[in-house]
């Protein structure tokens, strides 16, 4: 800080004993710094030098005041640096779309190695279906937004950016004991059997209407839900059957008895999507570096 240079010159002085190896050591004019010594000592009314043949010493003024002048230094470095690095800590509102489980999308450790790397970061959290996650990153309501769909669906939408961050399967779940009404793993067949579907925004909706399509079939709705967690009740209390994820329906096979179609595996990606023009946004390119830490084993 320029108000500080006279006290620059006054140490950089008493430290080398010489005004011209100061001004090399400070990078100005010896008569810059002779000049600031003498304004320096006008300004305190106190003589802080004394000339001789081997260079200039300090006087008992100069002594008594040489630490007060290099802590008033340090202080001022210390302020400068603490302004600098206001200028590099990331601040501001991060917007997140989340779907199903916290423990499926790694959101607990996304978010703790996120404000680590931020802590003035402030994140808000906004759960919904894949779809509506995705609407709400085009629109620019979300920052960024977990997604669920096939492989590959959706990356040649031009306004968006996709990362896939792992892939796994769908199954079919149905009650306990219909392994006979399974035995026909024609879509059309199954298409006849008492449906539990999702509204049109869930990644279930869209799988199930893509294995349809060849067949033509229409599901036989007898409900919609809009929470796997409903979804997998009625389906333990015999209404119908649905699709669940394979950790989901592995388990609820294990600990319900559901029963499940073996034969039949739907392929889905779980994404991180964004705007592309908003990729080197500071809050967005925060959020994506730390998700590169979270899930290290993604898919190229």
């Amino acid at each position: 800080m320029q108000e500080n240079s006279a006290l620059r010159a006054f140490v950089a002085v008493a430290r080398t004993g010489s005004v011209s190896r100061a001004a090399d050591q400070l990078c100005i004019t010896q008569p810059a710094v002779s000049l600031k010594l003498k304004q320096l000592q006008q300004h305190l009314g106190l003589t802080l030098f004394t000339r001789r043949p081997q260079g200039l010493t300090l006087t008992a003024d100069g002594y008594a005041l040489l630490p007060a002048a290099e802590n008033a230094l340090a202080s001022a470095l210390a302020f400068e640096q603490s302004a600098s690095a206001l200028h590099s800590t990331l601040r501001g509102k991060l917007k997140i779309g989340t779907i199903v489980d916290p423990e499926f999308i790694r959101l607990g450790k996304f978010l703790s190695r996120l404000m680590a790397r931020a802590p003035h970061l402030e994140t808000e959290l906004h759960h919904s279906m894949s779809g509506s996650v995705l609407a709400k990153v085009e629109q620019g309501e979300l920052d960024v937004g977990f997604y669920l769909a096939m492989p590959g669906e959706g990356t040649d939408n031009s306004a968006l950016a996709w990362r896939e961050l792992t892939h796994f399967h769908y199954h079919i779940v149905a009650p306990a004991g219909w392994e006979a009404k399974l035995a026909d793993t024609r879509w059309e067949v199954l298409a006849a059997l008492p449906w539990i579907v999702t509204p049109t925004d869930s990644v279930h909706h869209r799988l199930l209407k893509y294995a349809l399509a060849a067949s033509g079939a229409k599901p036989n709705r007898v409900a919609q839900v809009d929470q796997e967690v409903c979804m997998l009740d009625l389906v333990r209390a015999g209404v119908g059957l649905s699709l669940a994820r394979d950790a989901l329906a592995m388990t609820e096979r294990q600990e319900s008895g559901l029963t499940i179609a073996d034969s039949i595996r739907l392929p889905c990606a779980l994404s991180l999507i964004w705007r592309k023009e908003r990729a080197t946004e500071p809050t967005v390119k925060a959020a994506l570096d730390t998700l590169d830490t979270v899930w290290q084993n993604r898919l190229n």
